[in-house]
């Protein structure tokens, strides 16, 4: 079951890069169309869900017509397009220049939305979601600046119709972070470095506090303070994790 799964995600990507990549005669025909007979190309693939295809249009009328009627809207169509194709690469990059050039468009709000949306898929690897591998473990970087940029969507526009989503997505990656933590803490444990896996736990109580981690690192902290010899900071552990956590084990031994 594993290898045919494994063999199907194969032919995905082939059939996507294949999908990706336009013919000469699609841009034969490109050159010949008008910008406005080219947007409403993309706009009808777009509304058929062909954003390859889409893209493909977008990219000419972006690098054919950089000053034509539709150029903002473009950018932004394409921004959606490459979320939609799973092409975080190119999807920040394009995202990275709209709010360098056009840092007070009406539907900045929506820009700095997609880049966490963008960072956020890149987090979660395409494969690895559809082969069932768990790998929380994995690299936090994608997570962290998908973080901020829904921190600073509600910071900036706290009105924006995207900030109640974003405060939603920022939990989950306060959970994400914060398990990420509790992992490496736990490494720590795993090669005796006592002092680095109670500062790695601390981490989570200061940083991502009210996450389901948050038990976890404390016990960590009490288990490291012991092994440390430091009396009284795991007694001062062992009192907030029995206010928080009063059937913890840990409090019975």
């Amino acid at each position: 079951m594993y290898k045919f799964a494994k063999g199907a995600a194969l032919v995905m990507l082939s059939l996507a890069i294949t999908a990706c990549s336009s013919s000469p005669e699609d841009a034969d025909i490109a050159n010949k169309k008008s910008p406005e007979a080219l947007y409403a190309q993309a706009r009808t693939s777009m509304e058929l869900g062909n954003y390859s295809k889409a893209a493909r249009s977008l990219e000419a009328l972006d690098s054919r017509y950089p000053f034509g009627p539709h150029k903002t809207q473009v950018q932004l169509d394409l921004i959606f397009a490459y979320y939609k194709m799973d092409d975080a690469a190119s999807g920040l990059a394009n995202i990275d220049r709209f709010l360098r050039l056009n840092p007070t468009h009406p539907n900045i709000d929506y820009v700095h939305y997609m880049r966490g949306l963008t960072n956020m898929q890149a987090d979660n690897y395409l494969f690895h979601d559809m082969l069932d591998i768990d790998r929380t473990d994995r690299d936090t970087k994608n997570a962290q600046d998908a973080f901020k940029d829904f921190d600073k969507l509600i910071k900036s526009y706290p009105n924006s119709k995207y900030a109640a989503d974003a405060q939603q997505r920022m939990q989950y990656l306060k959970n994400r972070l914060a398990n990420y933590s509790v992992i490496v803490a736990e490494y720590y444990i795993k090669m005796n470095a006592w002092s680095a896996a109670a500062v790695r736990a601390q981490t989570v109580m200061e940083k991502f506090p009210n996450t389901p981690s948050t038990e976890r690192a404390l016990e960590i902290m009490a288990e490291a303070y012991q092994e440390l010899g430091q009396t009284q900071l795991k007694q001062n552990v062992l009192t907030v994790l029995k206010a928080n956590f009063p059937s913890n084990e840990m409090l019975s031994n």
